[in-house]
């Protein structure tokens, strides 16, 4: 059993580090790079607060998210990691207003028609979050079969998107399976933040399924 406590405490910590080097970084460059680590940082204490429960989650997604936010201004075209990491961090906060400000960011910048899946998927997840579903439905099968995209993802957003209770509780279970399996996790948190993700998502849509008990979920 991960000790949460221990785990915030470390990740706040890398957080302030990159807080006091930032002032420093002139490069823009430099400086984007750095807003993305400390994006990560709070978004990863965020996830350690919330699956020990104590309350504090939404203040650290909100920090991630508003750093995501900063990084994603000076970032090359294509960097969509930004606004993922800006959207998923504002869901598992709870605040849909800012969740939905955030969403319009790559789609604005053309996520939608990009050549690659994560252009995609950031596509995806922000007309899900605009309750765009018939869009949603389009750009998510686009995704569906390609061999540099995970299956159960995009398996699980179309299904969201189509309000297809009975395939998203499949589709969602791989992603959770997926995660079990894995042997490295975006900043060492065991956590399976796509699947808190998804059942935001779905239950949005009155979609949201039990799943099997697992120590990467709360």
């Amino acid at each position: 059993m991960a000790d949460w406590a221990a785990l915030a405490r470390q990740r706040e910590e890398r957080y302030r580090d990159g807080e006091s080097r930032l002032p420093a970084t002139e490069d823009a460059d430099q400086r984007q790079r750095q807003l993305t680590r400390m994006g990560n940082a709070a978004g990863a204490a965020g996830l350690a607060h919330l699956m020990a429960g104590d309350g504090e989650a939404a203040g650290w997604f909100h920090r991630g998210a508003a750093r995501y936010r900063e990084s994603w201004e000076d970032a090359p075209a294509g960097s969509w990691g930004r606004p993922i990491g800006a959207i998923k961090s504002l869901i598992l906060a709870g605040d849909w207003a800012a969740a939905e400000q955030a969403a319009r960011w790559p789609l604005e910048a053309g996520a939608a028609t990009d050549d690659s899946p994560i252009g995609r998927y950031a596509a995806a997840l922000a007309l899900l979050v605009l309750g765009r579903n018939e869009e949603a439905r389009h750009v998510a099968a686009t995704i569906r079969d390609r061999e540099d995209f995970p299956p159960p993802v995009a398996d699980a957003l179309t299904t969201i998107a189509a309000e297809d209770r009975a395939g998203y509780l499949v589709a969602v279970e791989d992603v959770l399976d997926s995660f079990e399996r894995r042997d490295e996790y975006l900043e060492d948190m065991p956590v399976a933040d796509t699947v808190l993700v998804l059942q935001a998502l779905a239950a949005r849509r009155d979609l949201a399924v039990d799943l099997p008990a697992s120590e990467l979920l709360p």
